[in-house]
């Protein structure tokens, strides 16, 4: 990683407000990357989810990048991604040399106060949100036909095979609590996989996978009968409202279930608590920024970059697998996203810790 003086990380402080004065040289000439390598950080070990998304857009925004430089991927794995990016956001250039490419289990130690995080999401200008979903569903043999009939569940425990109370299994355990469902978490899963397997063992009794697991995974066992799909997470619209996630837009979303079964739309700390981490976990999951201290000149480049890969014919055509059928947020669309991704008020990150050491011996430092 290129480092920097400890004053130059002091000054990038001041990002949102003065940004075009970091580096007056750069706002004095245009943009130009030719020659260079730029490094993308990704905060993750090699093959997983946020690194097959990393590689697969950066040859489209080497083609867009003003000089075509070339752009590779940098891995800084530990600490569940907190190390790396707190590494990135203490040391990284500000000089359009690096950026770095985030996912929900980075946010969610930032919105919970996690004494290990040094970065500020606030200092980062975006460039690019991701977004993904998710499908809820439960076992056939229960009798539940839709989410309408959810209430017929009431008291009723039920089981779900979770990689943690912190990781992004905590949007289902926010929605299942917000819902009034009874669900018992059996914690020790090493992936949505496991969790799946657990389901179709009959050992977990409620499940929800990623979009292209459900689509690949779940949606066997739903034609063959024993599973059934009761709503997806969906997504946010362009004026911050959920809406139905477009990879399954015959399933009501996550509002649209809670108001099905109860009648009425969710509201509360509660139901704020789990927007935010929903919004960080699949709405906007996937972010990607600039160092603290970016010039707005270099901000500008990097978001038309990303705008003009994004609508590149070859990514479109082969964008299904990695990115689905997802709009990424880019260009003008980019800071609403980022900051649901990245914000929290203060009562519902207040109850959703109390929520987790109480109930799940959570400590945070």
């Amino acid at each position: 990683m290129i480092r920097i003086s400890r004053r130059g990380a002091m000054l990038g402080t001041a990002a949102a407000g003065a940004v075009g004065l970091a580096r007056p040289a750069i706002a004095q000439r245009a943009v130009d990357f030719s020659g260079r390598t730029i490094e993308w950080v990704i905060p993750f070990a090699e093959g997983g989810g946020s690194d097959v998304w990393a590689r697969f857009l950066a040859p489209y925004l080497a083609k867009y990048l003003p000089g075509r430089p070339n752009v590779i991927i940098r891995n800084v794995p530990g600490g569940g991604s907190i190390t790396g990016t707190n590494e990135f956001f203490l040391r990284a250039r500000n000089d359009g040399s690096t950026f770095i490419g985030t996912s929900g289990s980075t946010q969610f130690p930032f919105l919970l106060g996690d004494a290990r995080v040094r970065y500020d999401f606030a200092q980062m200008p975006p460039v690019l949100v991701s977004p993904t979903g998710g499908v809820v569903y439960l076992p056939a043999r229960f009798g539940v036909k839709n989410a309408s009939e959810l209430g017929r569940l009431r008291g009723q425990e039920l089981v779900y095979g979770s990689q943690g109370a912190t990781s992004l299994d905590l949007v289902p355990m926010l929605a299942f609590k917000v819902m009034g469902l009874n669900v018992r978490y059996v914690f020790g899963m090493r992936g949505r996989g496991e969790g799946r397997l657990a389901f179709e063992r009959g050992e977990a009794t409620i499940d929800y996978q990623t979009s292209s697991a459900y689509l690949t995974q779940v949606t066997p066992l739903v034609q063959a009968g024993t599973a059934v799909p009761m709503f997806s997470w969906g997504v946010f619209d362009a004026n911050g409202n959920v809406a139905r996630d477009p990879t399954f837009p015959d399933l009501p979303h996550f509002v649209e279930a809670h108001e099905m079964m109860h009648g009425r739309k969710p509201s509360g700390v509660e139901f704020d608590a789990y927007l935010a981490f929903f919004g960080s976990g699949f709405a906007a999951q996937k972010p990607a920024m600039l160092p603290r201290g970016t010039a707005a000149p270099i901000v500008a480049a990097y978001r038309k970059a990303f705008a003009d890969a994004v609508a590149d014919p070859d990514l479109q055509a082969k964008k299904d697998e990695v990115l689905g059928d997802y709009e990424q947020a880019v260009g003008d669309k980019v800071e609403a996203l980022y900051k649901v991704a990245t914000t929290i008020a203060p009562e519902a990150r207040a109850w959703v810790r109390e929520f987790l050491s109480s109930n799940y011996n959570v400590r945070f430092g």
